[in-house]
C-alpha cells in the first residue's frame, strides 16, 4: 500500500544530507569532546563548528546556545530556570504545548503564582491580555509560542515583547518555536525573546537534539550539577554526530523556509479547497487561510459527528497518516486543550483533524490524501 504522510508537526524525515553526514559521523572514531587526547579534540571540534552553524542559521551568538535531548527539555530547563533566577510569577498562553502547561503546573505546585492567558477564536492571544495577566500575578517569566504545533496560528511575539516593555515589565520571554524552522521566518532575537526552544526532529534532523536559546544578560540558573558540558545548563557527555546533524538540518531549513513555505502553503490550499468541496459540513480552525500568521503547511479541521482519534486509525488503515491533534497527547481521551481554549464545545474538540504538510509533500500526496478522505466520508460508508 502506498501510504501518505501529512503528519509532519510530529515528526520529519531525516534530510538525505543530514542522513549521509550522521552516518559518516557515527562511523568516525570520535572521542568524548571533553577529552584531551586526538579523538576526543576531533570530537570537540565537530562540536564548536555545530554550535557555530547553528548560531548563523538562528542569528544568534554560539556562546548563547546550548545542545539538549529536545524542546521539552529546553522550555523546561528555561521556564524553571528564568524562575528560579528572577523569581515572581509565571504566566502563559493557554494553548501552549504540553511541555510548558507541565512546567507551569510543576511550577505552581511548588508555590509560585501562575496564569493561563485566553486567546480568541482563532487561538492568538492579545498582547495586552498577557501584559494584565502578568502584572496581576507579579510575572518573572512570561511564556508565548511562536506557532501553534495544533492550529498552525503565529502568536505576536514581538507585540507581546513590546506591551510588556511599555508596560515596565522587565519579565523573561521564553518562546516555544519548536513548529517554525523551514515554516516561518524565526529570527528570535530580533522579535524580542529572551529564551528559546527548538526541536531537530522537526525540521528534518535527528531525534534527540534540542537546542536552547538564551539571550546573553538573561537571568538564569541551571538546573542540573555534572563537569559543565554546555555552558553547565545541561551537564552530560555530548551525542556529536547527532549534534552536527540537527545543526545541519537547521542550516538546510533556514535557507529553504522562503521557497518551502510558498510550496507547503499552495498544496496546503489545493487541500482545502478539494477537501471543502467533497466533504459536507467541513470547517476550518484557526486562523483563515490567506491569514499572513499561520504556519503555511497546517490545517486543523472539524468534521461534524465524528471521534478524531477513531477516524485518526481508520485513515491510518486506509494509509493516510495523520494526527487529531498534538503527537504528545495521542494516548488521551481529552479533547484537544487547544480547542477548548479557543472556545469550543468537547464535542467539537474531539471531533478534529490535523493535516500537516512537509517539505516534499507532492501534489500527488495530496490527491491521495483527498481521495482517501473522500472514500472515508463516502456517504455509502
Amino acid at each position: 500500500m502506498t501510504r501518505v504522510n501529512l503528519d509532519h508537526n510530529a515528526t520529519t524525515t531525516l534530510r538525505p544530507q543530514v542522513r549521509a553526514l550522521l552516518g559518516e559521523l557515527l562511523d568516525a572514531p570520535l572521542g568524548n569532546p571533553s577529552s584531551v587526547h586526538a579523538a576526543g579534540r576531533a570530537a570537540r571540534a565537530l562540536l564548536d563548528d555545530a554550535r557555530a552553524q547553528a548560531a548563523v542559521a538562528l542569528r544568534v551568538r554560539e556562546e548563547e546556545l546550548a545542545f539538549v535531548g529536545g524542546a521539552t527539555e529546553a522550555l523546561h530547563l528555561a521556564l524553571h530556570g528564568a524562575q528560579r533566577a528572577r523569581g515572581g510569577g509565571l504566566v502563559a498562553t493557554s494553548v501552549e504545548h504540553h511541555a510548558v502547561l507541565g512546567a507551569v503546573r510543576r511550577l505552581a505546585a511548588n508555590g509560585a503564582t501562575t496564569a493561563l492567558v485566553p486567546v480568541d477564536a482563532s487561538g492568538r492571544v492579545d498582547p495586552e491580555a498577557v501584559v494584565a495577566a502578568a502584572r496581576a500575578v507579579g510575572a518573572g517569566v512570561v511564556a508565548v509560542q511562536l506557532a501553534n504545533n495544533e492550529l498552525g496560528t503565529v502568536q505576536p511575539v514581538a507585540a507581546v515583547k513590546a506591551a510588556l516593555r511599555s508596560a515596565g515589565l522587565p519579565a523573561t520571554l521564553v518562546v516555544d518555536a519548536a513548529q517554525a524552522p523551514g515554516r516561518i521566518p524565526c529570527d528570535v532575537r530580533g522579535l524580542g525573546a529572551d529564551m528559546a526552544a527548538f526541536s531537530a526532529h522537526k525540521f528534518g534532523g535527528p531525534v534527540g537534539v534540542g537546542i536552547l536559546w538564551v539571550r546573553s544578560g538573561t537571568p538564569f540558573v541551571p538546573l542540573g550539577d555534572g563537569e559543565g558540558q554546555e555552558h553547565g545548563w545541561r551537564p552530560g557527555t555530548e551525542p556529536v554526530a547527532c549534534i552536527a546533524a540537527a545543526s545541519l538540518a537547521l542550516e538546510l531549513a533556514q535557507a529553504e523556509q522562503p521557497q518551502a513555505a510558498e510550496a507547503m502553503k499552495a498544496n496546503c490550499l489545493l487541500l482545502w479547497n478539494q477537501l471543502e468541496a467533497s466533504i459536507p459540513g467541513l470547517r476550518l480552525h484557526g486562523p483563515r487561510l490567506h491569514d499572513p500568521e499561520r504556519l503555511p503547511n497546517t490545517l486543523n479541521l472539524g468534521l461534524p459527528g465524528v471521534d478524531g482519534r477513531t477516524l485518526v486509525a481508520r485513515l491510518d488503515l486506509a494509509g493516510l497518516e495523520c494526527s487529531a491533534g498534538s503527537a504528545c497527547a495521542s494516548g488521551s481521551l481529552e479533547p484537544s486543550h487547544v480547542l477548548l481554549a479557543c472556545g469550543f464545545a468537547r464535542d467539537e474538540a474531539r471531533a478534529a483533524l490535523r493535516l500537516s504538510l512537509g517539505r516534499a509533500t507532492s501534489g500527488e500526496d495530496i490527491h491521495m490524501a483527498v481521495d482517501i478522505l473522500r472514500r472515508t466520508f463516502s456517504p455509502s460508508r
